[in-house]
């Protein structure tokens, strides 16, 4: 029986600045009591990103807090953790990273279907803020549609 993918958490702030154009799923590497705290649903994703550093892809800025029944061993909560993708990826990311305005940010963390940790990764290009106003528009739009819809069905 294969169990369905959990959210562990999500980078809701990345797409409201960012615009995904493409995303990859990375492995990432843990030791077992970042894990742990991970499946307490313990992470924090926001200003986070990523950056290629000699051929690696590392992911800066995560918050994962120590296990509360861990040892002395746990790791620094804010380290660097290094992302698990093939080579033809990274390649892939360096060239397209290298545009002006391109970021690699992750989107979210996860459990797979084997139960292994994933990190949804976005090459996003940054929204100016005009461009959020009007996704800010079209959706509070798009609510009222819906809410006069809504309405009108119960009459």
């Amino acid at each position: 029986m294969k169990k369905q993918p959990s959210d562990i958490a999500r980078n809701r702030k990345a797409l409201h600045d960012y615009e995904v154009l493409e995303t990859y799923e990375a492995g990432i590497a843990l030791t077992g009591t970042e894990v742990r705290s991970l499946r307490d649903n313990h992470c924090q994703l926001t200003d986070c990103f990523a950056l290629i550093r000699h051929g690696e892809v590392w992911l800066h800025g995560v918050h994962i807090p120590p296990y509360a029944f861990g040892n002395i061993a746990n790791p620094d909560p804010d380290r660097k953790r290094k992302l698990l993708l093939h080579k033809n990826e990274i390649r892939k990311l360096e060239q397209q990273t290298k545009e002006k305005g391109m970021a690699l940010v992750p989107l979210k963390m996860y459990f797979n279907n084997k139960s292994l940790v994933k990190v949804e990764l976005a090459v996003c290009r940054g929204k100016k803020n005009y461009d959020k106003r009007a996704a800010m528009a079209a959706r509070d739009s798009k609510r009222e549609i819906e809410r006069a819809l809504k309405e009108r069905s119960r009459r």
